[in-house]
């Protein structure tokens, strides 16, 4: 077991073997570190301490029994997003899970099980039926027609881990699953801390369409097509779209957009793009936005448009981790680990002070 998490660790920073004998000032080669991290050999006390503080991890992680595994990773990326940094990703997911899994094995009966929708309405044969599938949802999960406030907090509330990495730009997001032993799989879902809240939220929903979706006869990058349009009829109920909106616009101004854009908590582009969907805009009318936006650099990575949203931080772990603290079920120094800061950090938020 020591060696499946020595390897994920290291993977999880970027480092090479040879980085790693670096990093513990060649205690042992690099060639002894392949052979801990394929089992056939094991470190020693005094290796072990110098690998898991050269890792920032505790030899107590690099020991532990738990076997957890990452199964259906989905990445959205860039093509220029190399593998190396797909196992960095994989490794950290799978770091930052355990760390959560834990803390719910501490605090029994606090975990909400996920459940996949099962309905007909979910299985998709065209990319319009998106549209169905994600209306379905909203009945499903009781939300209404509103805006949906903060959708790292209703997904985790559904048993959908959500974590947010320090990412490549090139990596928006991921959805997997971490398979347990004698557990159900628990799906995850991870986030790019660095994209703003626009593009996280709609990469929450967009991975959300990948776990609740059955494809049938649809090609890669019509499933794709189809994950986006669940994605905005999901964040912008159609019902609530046309009420603000109306049913038929000939023209409607970037002033009106944005003042929707704090309500609905989307990029202009997105909204855009929705109401085309619905038949809000004529064509004519479509054209002539995209290319204000366009023109505005507004629907790229890099957009600089009005009512810019913060990221969406999941909050939950944490709040876990104050629960478990204050009522003895862990140590101030467990949860600072569990939540990979120091205790002095820790401190500061439990008395409710900024970091």
């Amino acid at each position: 077991m020591i060696g499946n998490r020595l390897k994920r660790a290291r993977e999880a920073l970027g480092l090479s073997l040879r980085d790693l004998e670096g990093a513990i000032h060649g205690q042992v080669s690099a060639q002894a570190i392949g052979k801990y991290e394929r089992g056939e050999m094991m470190p020693g006390s005094t290796v072990l301490l110098a690998l898991a503080k050269a890792l920032h991890i505790t030899p107590e992680f690099l020991l532990s029994e738990r076997e957890v595994e990452l199964t259906g990773v989905d990445f959205r990326k860039a093509p220029q997003a190399g593998v190396k940094e797909e196992r960095a990703v994989e490794a950290s997911v799978l770091d930052q899970v355990e760390r959560y899994l834990e803390l719910e094995e501490l605090l029994p009966g606090i975990d909400d099980a996920w459940q996949a929708p099962a309905g007909p309405e979910f299985a998709i044969h065209r990319v319009e039926d998106a549209e169905r599938a994600a209306d379905s949802l909203r009945k499903l999960w009781s939300l209404g027609i509103d805006p949906i406030p903060i959708l790292a907090e209703l997904l985790e509330d559904k048993g959908v881990k959500v974590i947010a990495l320090d990412l490549p730009e090139s990596v928006s997001g991921s959805k997997a699953f971490v398979r347990r032993r004698d557990h159900d799989d628990v799906p995850v879902i991870v986030v790019n801390q660095h994209h703003n809240g626009e593009r996280q939220r709609f990469t929450l929903a967009h991975e959300l369409a990948h776990l609740v979706l059955r494809f049938s006869d649809l090609s890669d990058a019509e499933q794709e097509k189809a994950a986006d349009r669940f994605a905005g009829a999901f964040l912008m109920a159609k019902d609530m779209v046309l009420r603000l909106l109306g049913s038929h616009r000939t023209s409607i101004s970037l002033g009106e957009l944005a003042e929707l854009k704090k309500l609905f908590k989307v990029s202009i582009a997105s909204l855009v793009v929705r109401c085309s969907q619905l038949g809000v805009l004529t064509k004519a009318a479509y054209g002539r936005l995209w290319a204000q936006i366009r023109g505005l650099g507004w629907n790229g990575p890099a957009s600089t448009e009005p009512n810019a949203l913060p990221p969406e931080v999941p909050l939950r772990m944490e709040r876990m981790c104050m629960r478990a603290v204050a009522e003895g079920a862990i140590s101030e120094a467990k949860a600072a680990e569990l939540l990979s800061i120091s205790v002095r950090e820790l401190d500061r938020r439990l008395m409710g002070q900024a970091a």
